[in-house]
């Protein structure tokens, strides 16, 4: 009887650390980019709110106002701890309303927290707040990276070198920009043409600003050539991640309004990325905006869904989840649903 106690024990923990779990339940945080710093588990998400704005045209329901720092002292805990505001809208100089997805990066042991927000004019722009730890708080710059644009930022630390990537269609503005300068009137490719792609900039050793220009990064199909605007079902849309395995760059997004998440495999951090498959199949809520993980020799998918709120897209909860990739290297799809 005792064997069979242990066995089922065991039998549940394996289980729960298999499948999603939610990390929050009664606080609304979205867009989780997740990094482990001195052997603890860092999660930097956007925190939902309820708004007063109730247009939810190019996601101006989105309104944050401030960021939180969310901890974990090893992958399987529970629940994630709420570390408070290290960052708030009124702080930031250059910055009007909106503080969507951000990323991190440690070098040299002085962290690097990077945001969009949109500016006093209503463009977005990316900026910069720094601190000696990683729980914050953040000192953010009193200006934008000069010729940053867009949303949704995520960096890579690769031979010592850290790449910054970028974008987002619609409420993400992309759409507004060609070859990093703006346009007279917003307009997307029309469904033949090549797809809006993310953005790659290398950054200054101060990591303060680009140290190029940003390029694009193209997608391709099966046949080497690069995805359509029209195909919605592989289209780069927001909430672009990178990350490496086996030697190759894993480069991860959003579907957008197919509400899917999609993988492309490269070769350099600049692409091109081969289109590959689905990650995650539509949650309930809006999109799949998420990060890509290992921890102790184990590969973690966070995300976020709507199911807490009862499906109120701007009212998300942070889940995590263990994955597998196959022998060719290939993410084994998930059921956004579960």
């Amino acid at each position: 009887m005792k064997k069979a106690f242990l066995l089922l024990l065991f039998t549940q923990a394996v289980f729960a650390q298999q499948n999603p779990r939610y990390l929050f339940e009664d606080l609304y945080f979205a867009d989780p980019s997740i990094h482990v710093f001195n052997n603890k588990i860092y999660i930097y998400p956007s925190h939902d709110i309820d708004t007063e704005v109730k247009d939810p045209t190019n996601g101006g329901h989105y309104n944050m106002k401030d960021y939180h720092v969310l901890s974990m002292d090893n992958i399987q805990q529970e629940k994630a701890k709420d570390l408070g505001a290290v960052l708030r809208l009124k702080d930031i100089p250059w910055a009007d309303k909106q503080l969507w997805a951000p990323d991190i990066a440690e070098n040299n042991g002085k962290y690097y927290f990077y945001f969009p927000a949109k500016d006093k004019e209503g463009n977005f722009k990316i900026g910069v707040a720094t601190s000696n730890t990683p729980e914050g708080p953040f000192k953010a710059e009193k200006n934008p990276i000069k010729g940053s644009y867009s949303i949704d930022p995520a960096v890579l630390k690769d031979n010592d070198k850290y790449y910054i990537y970028f974008g987002g269609l619609k409420g993400g503005q992309l759409e507004k920009y060609r070859n990093n300068k703006s346009l007279s009137e917003a307009k997307e490719p029309n469904d033949q043409e090549n797809t809006l792609s993310p953005k790659i900039a290398l950054l200054n050793k101060d990591m303060l600003e680009f140290a190029e220009e940003p390029k694009d990064i193209q997608i391709l199909d099966e046949n080497g050539k690069p995805l359509k605007a029209g195909d919605h079902e592989r289209r780069f849309f927001e909430g672009v991640w990178i990350h490496t395995y086996n030697n190759q760059y894993y480069l991860s997004y959003s579907t957008g309004d197919t509400h899917k998440l999609v993988y492309a495999i490269g070769h350099s951090p600049y692409g091109p990325f081969t289109f590959q498959g689905e990650i995650l199949s539509p949650v309930v809520g809006w999109t799949t905006h998420h990060s890509i993980v290992e921890i102790n020799k184990k590969w973690y998918l966070f995300y976020h869904d709507s199911k807490p709120s009862g499906g109120k897209n701007h009212l998300r909860s942070i889940k995590v989840r263990e994955f597998q990739y196959d022998q060719k290297g290939h993410i084994q799809p998930m059921n956004g649903q579960d």
